[in-house]
């Protein structure tokens, strides 16, 4: 039996002073995001290509419109953010640095705020990082910022000739059973110097992307990094390096590089409520 007063599992609340945390939160960082020169954007709930951002499809919650055609609640907002402003709104704006504060939704009734940013037509990923790190100074937190480079995986499956699944599942003890030198090194880089180790022995088609991972991990002005060349996120549309912070096993944001209608982008988002767990405590 379902009572009139309760909500969906998943879905939020907030009230009082919560609400008002919330509320300050979103404020402050909206502020930076404002003074460093992004815009405000808000996009439709409903979309017809979430299916495109998100690996898994069966997340997505989908309904059928006048014409019935498949459309989705918003799961993810880079792709809509990036189109919306250059397919619809390219003849109105040529401004390349948008940020946006709404909700996803996945099924069957999941519903996560967003604080994101999407700085169109960019491809100095060291940029997005250093103001993701810019915005968790401000909030006087210094949660683990994880650095990946989402090449790397797919080159050492082809080198090694092994399924994408394991590194996208995490099975590290099946990878060190491959007793294979180079790799099991690999699979312990954890900081700059690690990396700058194993470089020397890996393949030379490995070799580039995790010299681009290098350079740009040294470019952020963050204290507590960690390189993980290895980890492979399930988002469709990072094409390059990318990251992630987390804190409690709590994800706290994710960023990176993706192209979208031929033009290379940065962006990240800000998962509020996690965020707001983390702030409480």
């Amino acid at each position: 039996m379902i009572f009139e007063h309760e909500i969906p599992k998943g879905s939020r609340l907030y009230f009082g002073s919560t609400a008002k945390k919330k509320r300050v939160l979103e404020n402050k960082v909206c502020d930076i995001l404002d003074n460093l020169g992004f815009e405000e954007i808000l996009t439709p709930n409903f979309s017809y290509s979430q299916h495109q951002a998100i690996e898994n499809d069966k997340k997505l919650i989908k309904f059928s419109d006048e014409q019935n055609e498949q459309v989705s609640l918003r799961a993810d907002s880079t792709l809509d953010v990036v189109r919306i402003i250059t397919k619809r709104l390219g003849r109105t704006t040529t401004h390349k640095k948008w940020f946006y504060v709404q909700p996803i939704f996945t099924y069957p009734s999941k519903e996560e705020y967003q604080i994101g940013c999407e700085w169109v037509d960019h491809d100095n990923i060291a940029d997005i990082m250093n103001l993701t790190a810019t915005i968790l100074k401000s909030l006087q937190i210094e949660p683990i910022l994880q650095i990946s480079n989402i090449n790397i995986p797919k080159l050492v499956c082809s080198e090694l000739n092994i399924d994408l699944e394991l590194l996208k599942n995490g099975e590290i003890a099946a990878l060190f059973k491959l007793n294979c030198d180079w790799l099991n090194k690999l699979l312990k880089v954890k900081d700059i110097k690690s990396l700058e180790n194993v470089i020397e022995i890996v393949p030379n088609n490995i070799k580039s992307e995790l010299e681009k991972l290098l350079q740009k991990a040294k470019e952020v002005d963050y204290s507590n990094i960690i390189i993980a060349p290895l980890y492979y996120g399930m988002l469709r549309y990072y094409d390059g390096i990318y990251y992630r912070v987390i804190s409690d096993n709590l994800t706290l944001c994710k960023g990176g590089m993706y192209s979208s209608e031929g033009i290379s982008s940065l962006g990240f988002a800000l998962y509020t409520d996690n965020l707001l767990k983390i702030l409480e405590d």
